[in-house]
């Protein structure tokens, strides 16, 4: 396989981050990753998408004027926040002589997708479905791994599908679209992607709650049987206490920040000696110079974490699966960084916590890329993990991957996977809906699934069949002129 770049940008309340990873073959090399301030995003989503073009531009300018590179695809994250998990069944009749397959319970999964009726189309978007258990009408709660093999005339099954805001997803697009024509060449489910960059296999089977503490919501995802069981978001994080720092001590949020980065820690009775240092706060208002004990800014810190740390644990209890995170909680994301806030979160809760730090499956081209090690940076490994095994090649000209390149010039038409900015992308179609985990290469083009497969589910709103995952695509032009027009027509 030639050699091709993969360019990550994980949209955050108070930072983009741009991850470029070379690929050859099975390894994986991170050339480049920064952080730079975000605008116009809220609760970890394109609020203001105007303003959010401009940071993506600069982050997206400063990585090529270094690189010496053209960037004309990128992955990004689906908004993570308002996100709400709802309950499917799917059920088929089927040929009992012949066994299940793997592929036959992606199309399955497929199905379920395609035939949920979401209670509202006009704004929401079925980003994708899990799929918690199945059963043969004799034995109950079969897990994947085992119904694989299996042989039966009629399959159940039971999904959590989960359902994110249209507006916001399509907010997203605009921001890119109007951010040179940057196009999207696959959206992921963050919490998802997040797993996959911190979590280890006997943790997400044993049972294991991981929380991302982002600056401007606070993800909690439960995972059991190797199944992603329970997802919620809060809208409390690190910007929430930097709000408290800034009006407690009458200071810019900048400088709040910048002192929470420093001195914050939670746990003001495990400072020991530092509590006793005081912070001469010199600022450029006309407020005259504060002093603050470090003890008084843990107490305002440790306020608002053991707000959102409640809310979390309610989280869980709602979950049903308190009982069984044997692999107690993984913290990550920019909060995870703080001072004691593992112990605070263990002696609240009393499981055993560990920080989430990315695994080290590839390697850095040099030292300034080591950031990409830094629980921050969770959602930019996760999403080059999940993205290495598709053929995406972000430095091309938008629409044009890998093999369908060379299709595409022998005069073949071409059905690709690749999405651009403004349209519905790889990970959701044009009705809304999705898959959670991006759609692999080889998706069965299909409308009734592998042989011995008939579906019977309910509750269905119309067929649009599997042949809706792959796209036609046509050359840069013709898709940025199509974007645009989508765009236009919509009224976004």
């Amino acid at each position: 396989m030639e050699e091709r770049h993969l360019v990550a940008i994980d949209i955050g309340t108070s930072k983009i981050a741009l991850t470029v990873a070379k690929v050859d073959g099975d390894n994986v090399q991170i050339v480049y990753y920064r952080e730079t301030p975000s605008n116009g995003i809220k609760f970890s989503r394109v609020y203001i998408p105007g303003r959010a073009s401009e940071a993506i531009r600069t982050a997206v300018r400063e990585a090529e004027e270094e690189l010496g590179i053209k960037i004309t695809q990128v992955i990004v994250g689906l908004p993570k926040y308002e996100v709400r998990q709802e309950i499917a069944t799917m059920s088929v009749t089927r040929d009992p002589g012949v066994c299940i397959t793997s592929e036959e319970i992606g199309n399955i999964k497929d199905m379920a997708i395609e035939t949920y009726p979401l209670e509202n189309e006009d704004r929401d978007m079925l980003f994708g479905a899990v799929a918690q258990s199945f059963s043969d009408g004799v034995d109950f709660q079969i897990v994947e791994h085992d119904v694989i093999g299996m042989a039966t005339d009629k399959l159940d099954s039971y999904f959590k599908v989960f359902v994110g805001q249209r507006k916001y997803v399509k907010d997203l697009r605009l921001a890119f679209h109007n951010a040179d024509g940057i196009c999207i060449s696959r959206e992921y489910f963050t919490p998802d992607a997040i797993a996959k960059a911190v979590l280890y296999d006997s943790e997400t089977e044993n049972g294991v709650a991981l929380i991302d503490l982002g600056a401007g919501v606070t993800s909690v995802s439960i995972y059991y049987g190797s199944i992603m069981r329970h997802y919620a978001t809060i809208p409390f994080g690190g910007r929430s206490i930097t709000s408290d720092i800034k009006t407690e001590c009458y200071i810019p949020e900048r400088l709040a920040e910048n002192i929470k980065l420093a001195y914050g820690a939670c746990m003001p009775e495990k400072l020991q000696n530092l509590s006793e240092k005081t912070l001469q706060i010199n600022s450029d208002t006309a407020v005259p110079v504060k002093q603050i004990s470090v003890k008084y800014l843990s107490e305002i810190i440790t306020a608002r974490v053991r707000e959102i740390v409640d809310a979390v644990m309610y989280e869980i209890q709602e979950s049903g699966f308190a009982d069984s995170l044997r692999s107690g909680v993984v913290i990550t994301g920019g909060g995870a960084n703080m001072l004691n806030i593992g112990n605070f979160i263990k002696d609240v809760s009393g499981y055993n916590v560990r920080t989430g730090y990315p695994k080290h499956t590839f390697s850095t081209a040099d030292e300034s890329a080591e950031a990409v090690y830094d629980p921050g940076a969770a959602a930019s490994v996760g999403m080059i993990m999940m993205a290495k095994s598709e053929n995406i090649n972000c430095l091309i000209p938008c629409g044009i991957s890998g093999a369908a390149e060379a299709d595409q010039e022998d005069g073949e038409e071409t059905d690709s996977p690749a999405g651009g900015s403004g349209t519905a992308g790889p990970g959701l179609d044009d009705e809304g809906r999705g898959n959670l985990f991006g759609y692999p290469e080889d998706t069965p083009d299909t409308d009734n699934g592998p042989k011995g497969t008939k579906r019977t589910g309910k509750g269905t709103k119309g067929n649009h069949g599997i042949r809706w995952v792959k796209k036609q695509i046509g050359n840069l032009f013709d898709t940025i002129n199509d974007t645009y027009n989508e765009i236009s027509n919509e009224g976004v």
